[in-house]
Parts: structure tokens; sequence; C-alpha cells
């Protein structure tokens, strides 16, 4: 069940960063505000499904554990602990540059944006990695555990 519920949510983030790129085109190359609009918040709707089947993969089933090699176990707990990183601030400032372009104040939200889009690329790639890590490379579909496990062990 985790395999089925990693590929959906990384299929949706995947999406939602396609998206990201293709809402940057239309504002700044087509200069389209309504289009840019429609896309982000789509984009956006595509990262709110992501975390709420990785939230409810998380408490209902649990993660996965690493299951490559023990001199990659390092390298691995560094990376995740990066997108952790880049993933809770790419939330963060998402839901800031939403707000910031809902309510008007669109020279703060070009300002705060490409960062937010450059974060939120990060952690996307990252989380990516992180899925074929788990569930491509070294695949450990039988490991299902706890989150606080599954980044630091047993």
């Amino acid at each position: 069940m985790s395999f089925i519920l990693a590929t959906i949510s990384t299929l949706c983030i995947l999406i939602s960063a396609l998206l990201m790129v293709y809402g940057w085109y239309t504002i700044r190359v087509k200069k389209n505000r309504n289009r840019h609009k429609a896309i982000m918040i789509t984009a956006s709707l595509f990262a709110l499904v992501f975390f709420m089947i990785y939230m409810t993969r998380t408490v209902f089933i649990g993660n996965v554990m690493y299951n490559g090699p023990e001199n990659f176990k390092f390298a691995y707990t560094v990376f995740l602990t990066i997108h952790i990183i880049f993933a809770t601030l790419g939330a963060i400032m998402g839901l800031f540059s939403l707000y910031l372009g809902f309510t008007g104040r669109f020279q703060s939200h070009k300002k705060v944006s490409p960062y937010t889009a450059i974060i939120w690329f990060i952690s996307a790639a990252t989380g990516i990695a992180v899925y074929l890590i788990l569930f491509i490379i070294w695949p450990s579909y039988h490991m299902d555990t706890n989150l606080w496990q599954a980044i630091f062990g047993h």
C-alpha cells in the first residue's frame, strides 16, 4: 500500500512542480496574470493532494525505512533531512506567496515568489529522489515504520 500511495503522491508533486514552471512562464514571458493565477492555484492543489496523501500514509500506514547499502545510510539521512527542511520551508513560503498574490500585494509577491519557486523545485526534486531511493532503487515495501525511525533508523 505504501508503494501505491507514495507513487500517487510523488506524481502529484511532479505535476505541481511542472505546473509551477508553466505558471512562471505565463507571468514572466506571456504576462498573462489570469492564466498564471489559475495555473498556480492548480499547482498548489496538487501540492495539497500530495500533502494529504503523505500525511494519511504517515499516520495510518507509516513510512518506509531506508533499505540501501549501509555505507550510504548516513548520506541518505543527511539528504532526507535537507529534503524535509526544504519541503517545510517551501510549504510555508508557498502559503505566504499565495497569500500575497490573493491579497493583491503583487510587488511583494514578485519579490518572494521566485525564491519560493526555487525552494519548491529543490523540495520536489529531492522528494522524487527519496521516492526513487526508497521504492525503486532499494525497495523496502515491507518495512513500514514510524516517521522518526524512517529518518534515523532503529
